[in-house]
């Protein structure tokens, strides 16, 4: 086991890795940008050590800065947390190459994953059913629009080295596909370094389910249930939930088992989430993986009783998973509500800014992952997210009621924030009784900016 992990991250990821180590007896270094000095996660830390300007290029994306820190103060792993350098393989190999290891997947995994196309091809070659796209990268718009007839429209543009839902273009036609794709091009190229492109046909109306996997050096791999993930804007996850509850027994066993066959296929290790759109007709079909922890790790915790921190930190240490997919008990319902520093009427603008006012929301089955505090000053450097709400109860209606309650407790002044618009979500009878897909969010955004949208 390691006697000493650096958690290469910020904020609420951060504030969780540090909680989980403390509890393993094992000591941790806290890295911080000078935007990040009063960070809460610091106080916690055995260790702290800044690694440069707010910037996130020349901070939390800076690795020799890192690794240096973790050499200063003789860490032996670095735990990447989501985000940053979470996926990257250049990272994870420089880990390795220094002595260190790197808490998540091998850096060929990170490769394969990273690469959607070629991920697509192994788990296809696998058995397992994948979203109609193109086979390799597509390099013209001409080439795109040839495919994307044989598909038929509406299809999606994205970026094959790409995820988190950025760069993602919907073309309902070729006309929309001959605007988009040079601007897909460029998004991609300045998002993950590559702009290699890719035609995947759309799904109208989809659900978004994803599993999480765990997978130990020794060859076993079991999966931990679905997580609903269809709740977004833009393609970014806002409510999670643990199970589905558009999912019959039968459907959750065979996506469960194309899961660990996907894993399996990809010589998976550490945790993962297999990724699928869920059709109305109750087709799924395999998206991607994310070869790393999800912010909306909590839910899968709460209905387990398993700490996926904890795992990720036993399987790197070269642990067995110690328990198999008939061990694991699921139990009761669990939701996760994103509390974003965002103002959803004028149309999710960010609102950084002092926490005057701090009142954090508590009581039986609620549980709030978050770095904040009365007086803390959200960094206008880094993403919106302050906090995840995570409910839980026996049953679905159960954990929206005391998800209510929740959201009505919790006082984040004078800075704007996403709890009003769950709090309508929680009232509303389509997300009471399930029924949504991954448009849903829209019906509550500003008549005003429904009809921007709807003339672009």
């Amino acid at each position: 086991m390691f006697s000493k992990i650096l958690i290469a991250n910020r904020g609420e990821i951060a504030h969780r890795i540090i909680r989980a180590c403390r509890e393993m007896g094992i000591e941790t270094v806290a890295v911080y940008s000078e935007a990040d000095k009063a960070s809460r996660h610091l106080s916690l830390a055995h260790e702290k050590v800044c690694i440069g300007p707010p910037i996130s290029a020349k901070s939390y994306l800076k690795m020799e800065a890192i690794l240096e820190a973790a050499h200063r103060t003789g860490a032996d792993a670095i735990h990447p947390g989501y985000g940053y350098l979470a996926e990257s393989e250049e990272f994870a190999l420089a880990c390795r190459e220094r002595g260190l290891a790197f808490i998540g997947p091998s850096p060929e995994n990170l490769r394969l994953a990273g690469d959607k196309i070629a991920a697509k091809k192994i788990v296809r070659d696998a058995g397992v059913p994948i979203i109609p796209s193109s086979e390799k990268a597509v390099g013209t718009a001409e080439e795109a629009a040839a495919l994307s007839r044989d598909m038929g429209y509406p299809v999606m543009i994205k970026s094959s080295g790409g995820g988190g839902g950025r760069g993602i273009r919907v073309c309902p036609d070729e006309d929309t596909l001959a605007e988009e794709f040079p601007i897909a091009k460029m998004e991609a190229r300045a998002a993950f370094g590559r702009d290699g492109l890719y035609i995947e046909k759309c799904i109208p109306e989809p659900r978004h389910i994803e599993f999480q996997v765990l997978a130990d050096r020794y060859g076993q791999i079991i999966h931990l249930g679905e997580r609903e993930c269809t709740i977004q804007r833009r393609y970014q996850k806002l409510i999670e939930e643990a199970p589905s509850p558009r999912l019959t027994p039968e459907l959750r066993d065979a996506m469960g088992n194309a899961a660990m066959k996907a894993a399996r296929a990809m010589e998976y290790f550490n945790a993962g989430t297999i990724e699928f759109l869920l059709d109305r007709d109750n087709r799924f079909y395999f998206m991607e993986i994310n070869a790393r922890i999800q912010v909306e790790h909590p839910v899968t915790e709460l209905t387990t009783g398993i700490d996926l921190v904890k795992e990720q930190i036993r399987l790197s240490s070269g642990e067995k998973l110690g328990y198999s997919l008939k061990d694991i008990n699921r139990r009761g319902w669990a939701i996760e509500c994103r509390i974003n520093a965002e103002d959803p009427e004028r149309d999710f603008a960010p609102c950084p800014g002092t926490i005057e006012r701090y009142v954090p929301p508590g009581g039986f089955g609620v549980r709030l992952d978050t770095h904040l505090y009365q007086g803390y000053e959200l960094p206008v450097f880094y993403d919106s997210l302050m906090a995840k709400l995570i409910c839980y109860d026996l049953t679905r209606n159960g954990a929206i009621t005391i998800m209510r309650r929740a959201l009505e407790e919790f006082t984040i002044e004078p800075v704007k924030t996403l709890i009003p618009l769950y709090l309508k979500v929680m009232d509303d009878p389509l997300f009471r009784a399930g029924e949504f897909s991954t448009d849903y969010i829209e019906k509550f955004l500003p008549a005003d900016h429904n009809d921007e949208d709807n003339d672009t």
